[in-house]
């Protein structure tokens, strides 16, 4: 099993016809994906590497039936709309990749999804994969970089950072931890979903052993998860990398993202472990020390 996609996931690709759409499209199908159609105005009846490019998210609907998903990829000033435009013709998972989004926009385009019962990752993000099953967005970069980079196996990854997360699975299928399904959240101030949000569908998930996420300082979806974790008694063991610890000496500084901003006491890294281990996450120093940790909480389960 996997989280959101599998092999059989359809999904669109909204502004195919853009070069950065372009070439997720075709290391989406390389690696084994599901297009089955792309969406840019005034484009229709062209294709994209054989994928039929429409005018609108309605048309493909029509021509192909009910679409799990979207890969919106378009200018910031147009994403809201081709969230809003997914989102009414009964598109149930959307990732957004498109960065610098107005946070008023996207706090309008999460309100809508979840009026609509539906789930967005990102804006800002690259996506989700389930090894040897599908990917959605540009995670993994490649079809060849991303199976060297991902193996099928039993352990959650979340990461703000996209290439994070790559980094992160690469150092777990070269230790022999493959991978049940690696979501890059994206790391705006607001996104669609948070780890805590991620966490019941991997504790749901059977094929789901343990979690390994990658952290920054700024905001409070750490202190969401590690609460999340207490309240529900979590079963998946979880090993946190925390970045950024020299930013608690340079107070207002920001790091990598743009939600990477400390307000206070409580958004910083220190504070963040504190929390996280209170709730029996284990923090690596280092990215190469996550492995032995998982292994190490996987035999106490």
């Amino acid at each position: 099993m996997s989280i959101l996609i599998s092999k059989d996931t359809r999904f669109i690709v909204q502004g195919i016809t853009g070069r950065e759409a372009v070439n997720l499209t075709r290391e989406n199908l390389d690696y084994g994906a599901k297009i089955v159609g792309g969406v840019t105005p005034g484009r229709a009846g062209r294709d994209v590497y054989g994928v039929p490019v429409y005018d609108c998210v309605r048309d493909v609907v029509e021509a192909h039936g009910q679409i799990e998903g979207s890969v919106v990829s378009v200018p910031p000033r147009f994403t809201k709309d081709a969230v809003f435009e997914a989102l009414e013709n009964g598109i149930q998972l959307i990732v957004v990749v498109t960065e610098n989004i107005p946070r008023r926009e996207v706090a309008q385009m999460v309100e809508l999804a979840n009026l609509r019962g539906a789930r967005i990752i990102g804006p800002n993000c690259l996506g989700m994969i389930s090894p040897e099953e599908a990917k959605m967005g540009g995670v993994g970069g490649p079809a060849a970089n991303t199976r060297q980079a991902y193996a099928k196996g039993h352990i959650g990854v979340m990461s703000r950072s996209g290439g994070m997360t790559t980094k992160i699975a690469s150092t777990l299928t070269a230790a022999g931890l493959g991978q049940s399904t690696c979501v890059s959240i994206g790391g705006d101030a607001i996104i669609g979903t948070t780890y805590a949000e991620l966490m019941p569908l991997f504790e749901a998930d059977p094929e789901t052993h343990a979690i390994a996420i990658y952290s920054e300082p700024g905001g409070r979806m750490e202190a969401e998860l590690a609460e999340w974790i207490q309240a529900n008694n979590s079963r998946l063991p979880v090993v946190a990398f925390m970045a950024g610890r020299f930013m608690d000496e340079m107070k207002g500084m920001r790091f990598g993202h743009a939600g990477t901003i400390v307000e206070g006491k409580e958004d910083t890294t220190t504070e963040k472990i504190k929390r996280m281990e209170a709730a029996g996450i284990s923090v690596a120093e280092r990215i190469e020390e996550i492995p032995a940790l998982l292994r190490k909480r996987l035999e106490e389960v």
